[in-house]
Protein backbone atom coordinates (compact mmCIF):
# COMPACT_ATOMS: atom_id res chain seq x y z
CA UNK A 1 0.00 0.00 0.00
CA UNK A 2 1.21 3.82 -0.73
CA UNK A 3 1.51 6.19 2.03
CA UNK A 4 -1.57 7.64 0.51
CA UNK A 5 -3.24 4.49 1.47
CA UNK A 6 -1.83 3.69 5.16
CA UNK A 7 -3.04 7.58 5.81
CA UNK A 8 -6.65 6.85 4.34
CA UNK A 9 -6.74 3.79 6.24
CA UNK A 10 -5.67 5.61 9.11
CA UNK A 11 -8.05 8.43 9.09
CA UNK A 12 -10.60 6.13 8.52
CA UNK A 13 -10.02 4.01 11.76
CA UNK A 14 -9.99 6.89 13.68
CA UNK A 15 -12.84 8.09 12.68
CA UNK A 16 -14.89 4.59 12.83
CA UNK A 17 -13.54 4.55 16.71
CA UNK A 18 -15.32 7.86 16.92
CA UNK A 19 -18.48 6.73 15.24
CA UNK A 20 -18.38 3.72 17.52
CA UNK A 21 -18.16 5.63 20.79
CA UNK A 22 -20.49 9.00 19.80
CA UNK A 23 -23.74 7.86 21.02
CA UNK A 24 -22.21 8.44 24.54
CA UNK A 25 -20.22 11.16 23.59
CA UNK A 26 -22.22 13.82 22.25
CA UNK A 27 -26.08 15.00 23.18
CA UNK A 28 -29.27 14.49 21.49
CA UNK A 29 -29.09 17.23 19.37
CA UNK A 30 -25.95 16.30 17.52
CA UNK A 31 -26.69 12.43 17.41
CA UNK A 32 -29.13 13.47 15.25
CA UNK A 33 -26.90 15.31 12.94
CA UNK A 34 -24.77 12.26 12.88
CA UNK A 35 -28.00 10.28 11.94
CA UNK A 36 -28.01 12.57 9.03
CA UNK A 37 -24.24 12.19 8.07
CA UNK A 38 -24.41 8.54 8.28
CA UNK A 39 -27.79 7.90 6.40
CA UNK A 40 -26.03 10.31 3.47
CA UNK A 41 -22.92 8.32 3.64
CA UNK A 42 -25.02 5.23 2.92
CA UNK A 43 -26.91 6.87 0.01
CA UNK A 44 -23.87 8.28 -1.58
CA UNK A 45 -21.52 5.99 -1.32
CA UNK A 46 -24.15 3.37 -2.71
CA UNK A 47 -24.38 6.31 -6.14
CA UNK A 48 -21.12 6.27 -6.12
CA UNK A 49 -20.94 2.60 -6.99
CA UNK A 50 -22.98 2.56 -10.02
CA UNK A 51 -22.90 6.36 -11.48
CA UNK A 52 -19.93 7.19 -10.20
CA UNK A 53 -18.20 4.45 -12.29
CA UNK A 54 -20.44 3.90 -14.99
CA UNK A 55 -21.57 7.81 -15.93
CA UNK A 56 -25.31 7.00 -15.89
CA UNK A 57 -26.36 9.65 -13.65
CA UNK A 58 -29.37 8.21 -11.44
CA UNK A 59 -32.21 9.87 -10.06
CA UNK A 60 -33.56 6.61 -8.80
CA UNK A 61 -32.31 6.53 -5.58
CA UNK A 62 -34.90 8.24 -3.62
CA UNK A 63 -37.65 5.63 -4.71
CA UNK A 64 -35.24 2.46 -3.68
CA UNK A 65 -35.25 4.73 -0.14
CA UNK A 66 -39.03 5.40 -0.06
CA UNK A 67 -39.69 1.53 -1.27
CA UNK A 68 -37.55 0.48 1.60
CA UNK A 69 -39.83 3.03 4.07
CA UNK A 70 -42.78 1.24 2.94
CA UNK A 71 -41.70 -1.88 3.26
CA UNK A 72 -41.26 -1.40 7.05
CA UNK A 73 -44.19 0.42 7.32
CA UNK A 74 -46.65 -2.46 6.17
CA UNK A 75 -44.53 -5.20 7.85
CA UNK A 76 -44.48 -3.03 11.39
CA UNK A 77 -45.22 -5.02 13.96
CA UNK A 78 -45.80 -8.06 11.93
CA UNK A 79 -42.36 -9.45 11.64
CA UNK A 80 -39.16 -8.81 13.58
CA UNK A 81 -37.22 -5.75 12.64
CA UNK A 82 -33.64 -7.95 11.49
CA UNK A 83 -36.20 -9.63 8.67
CA UNK A 84 -37.89 -6.78 7.37
CA UNK A 85 -34.72 -4.79 7.49
CA UNK A 86 -33.14 -7.50 4.43
CA UNK A 87 -36.51 -7.42 2.83
CA UNK A 88 -36.94 -3.62 2.48
CA UNK A 89 -33.38 -4.06 0.45
CA UNK A 90 -34.51 -6.97 -1.54
CA UNK A 91 -37.52 -5.14 -2.32
CA UNK A 92 -35.32 -2.03 -3.74
CA UNK A 93 -32.75 -4.34 -6.15
CA UNK A 94 -36.23 -6.42 -7.53
CA UNK A 95 -37.35 -2.98 -8.55
CA UNK A 96 -33.95 -1.52 -9.35
CA UNK A 97 -33.72 -5.09 -12.05
CA UNK A 98 -37.31 -4.45 -13.24
CA UNK A 99 -36.53 -0.39 -14.21
CA UNK A 100 -33.44 -0.76 -14.37
CA UNK A 101 -33.14 -3.09 -17.37
CA UNK A 102 -35.29 -1.34 -19.68
CA UNK A 103 -34.10 2.37 -18.73
CA UNK A 104 -30.12 1.37 -19.14
CA UNK A 105 -30.52 0.85 -22.83
CA UNK A 106 -31.11 5.34 -22.87
CA UNK A 107 -27.77 7.08 -22.26
CA UNK A 108 -26.83 10.52 -21.25
CA UNK A 109 -29.52 13.00 -20.14
CA UNK A 110 -32.22 10.45 -21.50
CA UNK A 111 -31.57 8.21 -18.55
CA UNK A 112 -31.36 11.08 -16.18
CA UNK A 113 -34.87 12.03 -17.22
CA UNK A 114 -36.04 8.40 -17.36
CA UNK A 115 -34.93 7.42 -13.58
CA UNK A 116 -36.92 10.69 -12.28
CA UNK A 117 -39.98 10.01 -13.91
CA UNK A 118 -39.55 6.23 -13.22
CA UNK A 119 -39.20 7.33 -9.02
CA UNK A 120 -42.26 9.38 -9.85
CA UNK A 121 -44.25 6.72 -11.23
CA UNK A 122 -43.85 3.94 -8.57
CA UNK A 123 -44.51 7.29 -6.44
CA UNK A 124 -47.81 7.82 -7.16
CA UNK A 125 -48.17 3.66 -7.52
CA UNK A 126 -47.91 3.95 -3.95
CA UNK A 127 -49.98 6.94 -3.54
CA UNK A 128 -53.00 5.45 -4.98
CA UNK A 129 -52.60 2.17 -3.39
CA UNK A 130 -52.45 4.01 0.38
CA UNK A 131 -55.54 6.22 -1.10
CA UNK A 132 -57.42 2.64 -2.08
CA UNK A 133 -57.05 1.18 1.33
CA UNK A 134 -57.86 4.34 2.92
CA UNK A 135 -54.20 4.48 4.81
CA UNK A 136 -53.63 8.27 4.86
CA UNK A 137 -50.08 8.07 5.94
CA UNK A 138 -49.09 4.53 8.94
CA UNK A 139 -47.71 5.81 12.28
CA UNK A 140 -44.55 3.21 13.57
CA UNK A 141 -45.24 3.47 17.66
CA UNK A 142 -42.77 1.45 19.58
CA UNK A 143 -40.23 2.11 17.60
CA UNK A 144 -36.52 1.79 18.71
CA UNK A 145 -34.26 4.18 20.44
CA UNK A 146 -32.36 6.65 18.75
CA UNK A 147 -29.13 5.14 19.89
CA UNK A 148 -30.21 1.66 18.45
CA UNK A 149 -30.84 3.48 14.86
CA UNK A 150 -27.49 4.96 14.60
CA UNK A 151 -25.86 1.37 15.33
CA UNK A 152 -28.25 0.31 12.47
CA UNK A 153 -27.09 3.73 10.08
CA UNK A 154 -23.54 3.11 10.91
CA UNK A 155 -23.22 -0.85 9.65
CA UNK A 156 -24.91 0.53 6.52
CA UNK A 157 -22.40 3.43 6.19
CA UNK A 158 -19.60 1.24 6.52
CA UNK A 159 -21.20 -1.87 4.37
CA UNK A 160 -21.87 0.81 1.72
CA UNK A 161 -18.36 2.05 2.03
CA UNK A 162 -16.74 -1.53 1.44
CA UNK A 163 -19.11 -1.77 -1.01
CA UNK A 164 -17.64 1.28 -3.15
CA UNK A 165 -13.96 0.07 -1.83
CA UNK A 166 -14.20 -3.23 -3.18
CA UNK A 167 -15.85 -2.44 -6.53
CA UNK A 168 -13.51 0.39 -7.36
CA UNK A 169 -10.93 -2.20 -7.03
CA UNK A 170 -12.34 -5.04 -8.82
CA UNK A 171 -12.97 -6.06 -12.62
CA UNK A 172 -16.16 -5.33 -12.33
CA UNK A 173 -15.33 -1.63 -11.09
CA UNK A 174 -12.74 -1.91 -14.12
CA UNK A 175 -15.53 -2.77 -16.55
CA UNK A 176 -18.04 0.03 -15.59
CA UNK A 177 -15.47 2.75 -15.82
CA UNK A 178 -14.69 1.03 -19.65
CA UNK A 179 -18.42 1.89 -20.14
CA UNK A 180 -18.03 5.00 -18.78
CA UNK A 181 -15.22 6.17 -20.98
CA UNK A 182 -16.47 4.78 -24.16
CA UNK A 183 -19.80 1.93 -23.78
CA UNK A 184 -19.49 1.10 -27.57
CA UNK A 185 -15.79 0.52 -27.48
CA UNK A 186 -16.29 -1.20 -24.41
CA UNK A 187 -19.18 -3.56 -26.12
CA UNK A 188 -16.79 -3.85 -28.97
CA UNK A 189 -14.00 -5.45 -26.98
CA UNK A 190 -16.01 -7.84 -25.29
CA UNK A 191 -17.24 -5.89 -22.28
CA UNK A 192 -20.22 -7.63 -20.79
CA UNK A 193 -22.12 -4.01 -20.75
CA UNK A 194 -25.84 -5.24 -20.04
CA UNK A 195 -24.67 -7.31 -17.45
CA UNK A 196 -22.35 -4.91 -15.82
CA UNK A 197 -24.72 -1.82 -15.64
CA UNK A 198 -27.78 -3.92 -14.51
CA UNK A 199 -25.96 -5.79 -11.93
CA UNK A 200 -24.22 -2.58 -10.68
CA UNK A 201 -27.92 -0.86 -10.40
CA UNK A 202 -28.70 -3.47 -8.27
CA UNK A 203 -26.60 -3.81 -6.71
CA UNK A 204 -26.78 0.07 -5.85
CA UNK A 205 -30.42 -0.31 -4.61
CA UNK A 206 -29.95 -2.40 -1.97
CA UNK A 207 -28.73 -0.54 0.85
CA UNK A 208 -30.96 2.88 -0.24
CA UNK A 209 -33.80 0.33 0.35
CA UNK A 210 -32.43 -0.69 4.19
CA UNK A 211 -31.57 2.93 4.85
CA UNK A 212 -35.15 4.41 4.14
CA UNK A 213 -36.25 1.00 6.31
CA UNK A 214 -34.08 2.27 8.93
CA UNK A 215 -35.11 6.61 8.96
CA UNK A 216 -38.89 5.30 8.49
CA UNK A 217 -38.81 4.09 12.73
CA UNK A 218 -36.70 7.70 13.11
CA UNK A 219 -39.69 9.62 11.79
CA UNK A 220 -41.88 7.08 13.41
CA UNK A 221 -44.50 8.18 10.39
CA UNK A 222 -44.81 6.97 6.68
CA UNK A 223 -45.90 9.73 4.49
CA UNK A 224 -45.09 8.93 0.64
CA UNK A 225 -44.94 12.17 -0.47
CA UNK A 226 -42.15 12.82 1.60
CA UNK A 227 -39.82 9.80 1.87
CA UNK A 228 -40.56 9.59 -1.96
CA UNK A 229 -39.04 13.36 -2.66
CA UNK A 230 -36.97 13.90 -5.63
CA UNK A 231 -34.94 16.05 -3.85
CA UNK A 232 -33.32 12.91 -2.00
CA UNK A 233 -31.99 11.97 -5.21
CA UNK A 234 -30.53 15.38 -6.41
CA UNK A 235 -28.82 16.07 -2.82
CA UNK A 236 -27.24 12.70 -3.41
CA UNK A 237 -25.82 13.56 -6.32
CA UNK A 238 -24.77 17.20 -4.63
CA UNK A 239 -22.88 15.34 -2.11
CA UNK A 240 -20.76 12.89 -4.71
CA UNK A 241 -19.73 16.17 -6.57
CA UNK A 242 -19.07 17.85 -4.08
CA UNK A 243 -16.74 15.05 -2.52
CA UNK A 244 -15.68 13.92 -5.89
CA UNK A 245 -13.86 10.43 -7.25
CA UNK A 246 -15.48 7.52 -7.95
CA UNK A 247 -13.44 6.46 -4.69
CA UNK A 248 -14.72 5.52 -1.40
CA UNK A 249 -13.49 8.25 0.69
CA UNK A 250 -15.51 11.14 -1.50
CA UNK A 251 -19.00 10.89 -0.28
CA UNK A 252 -17.65 10.94 3.31
CA UNK A 253 -16.15 14.08 2.59
CA UNK A 254 -19.14 15.33 0.52
CA UNK A 255 -21.24 14.48 2.67
CA UNK A 256 -19.46 15.86 6.40
CA UNK A 257 -18.82 18.94 4.25
CA UNK A 258 -22.88 19.35 2.83
CA UNK A 259 -24.35 18.62 6.34
CA UNK A 260 -21.99 20.78 8.52
CA UNK A 261 -22.52 23.48 6.08
CA UNK A 262 -26.15 22.64 6.47
CA UNK A 263 -26.13 22.93 9.81
CA UNK A 264 -24.43 26.32 9.42
CA UNK A 265 -27.12 27.44 6.80
CA UNK A 266 -30.19 26.99 8.60
CA UNK A 267 -28.73 28.83 12.06
CA UNK A 268 -27.89 32.01 9.95
CA UNK A 269 -29.69 31.96 6.91
CA UNK A 270 -32.73 29.57 6.13
CA UNK A 271 -34.58 31.60 3.87
CA UNK A 272 -31.60 31.36 1.68
CA UNK A 273 -30.37 28.13 2.71
CA UNK A 274 -31.10 26.21 -1.14
CA UNK A 275 -29.74 29.29 -2.74
CA UNK A 276 -26.54 29.03 -1.25
CA UNK A 277 -26.72 25.39 -1.17
CA UNK A 278 -27.09 25.51 -5.45
CA UNK A 279 -24.37 28.49 -5.61
CA UNK A 280 -22.25 26.36 -3.77
CA UNK A 281 -22.86 23.37 -6.51
CA UNK A 282 -22.15 25.53 -9.20
CA UNK A 283 -19.05 26.71 -7.74
CA UNK A 284 -17.75 22.68 -7.36
CA UNK A 285 -18.92 22.47 -11.40
CA UNK A 286 -17.00 25.56 -12.95
CA UNK A 287 -14.41 25.53 -10.65
CA UNK A 288 -13.50 22.07 -8.43
CA UNK A 289 -14.72 19.68 -10.85
CA UNK A 290 -12.91 17.09 -9.34
CA UNK A 291 -14.90 17.60 -6.11
CA UNK A 292 -12.76 17.70 -2.41
CA UNK A 293 -11.50 14.27 -2.77
CA UNK A 294 -9.91 14.63 -5.98
CA UNK A 295 -8.32 18.50 -5.63
CA UNK A 296 -6.87 16.69 -2.76
CA UNK A 297 -5.28 14.26 -4.44
CA UNK A 298 -4.04 16.34 -7.53
CA UNK A 299 -2.41 18.40 -4.93
CA UNK A 300 -0.52 15.20 -3.31
CA UNK A 301 0.24 14.14 -7.10
CA UNK A 302 1.82 17.64 -7.63
CA UNK A 303 3.68 17.80 -4.30
CA UNK A 304 5.21 14.11 -5.48
CA UNK A 305 6.36 15.41 -8.96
Amino acid sequence: MTNKAWIEVALGGIALAFLAFAPSIVGPYWLGVLLQLLSLIALTQSWVSFSGLSGYVSLAHAVFYGLGAYIMAVFWQELPIWQILPLAGAAAVILAVVIGYPALRVRGPYFVILTLGLSEFVKYIVVAVEAATDSNGRLLLGTPDPEVLYYLLLGLAVAATLLTFWLSHSRWGVGLRAIREDETAAATLGVPVALLKTGAFALSAFIPGMVGAVWVMRATYFEPLELFSPSLSFSIVTIAIVGGSDQAPGPVLGATFIVILSELLWARAPQLYLILLGLLLIFFVLFIPRGIYGQISALQSGKRR
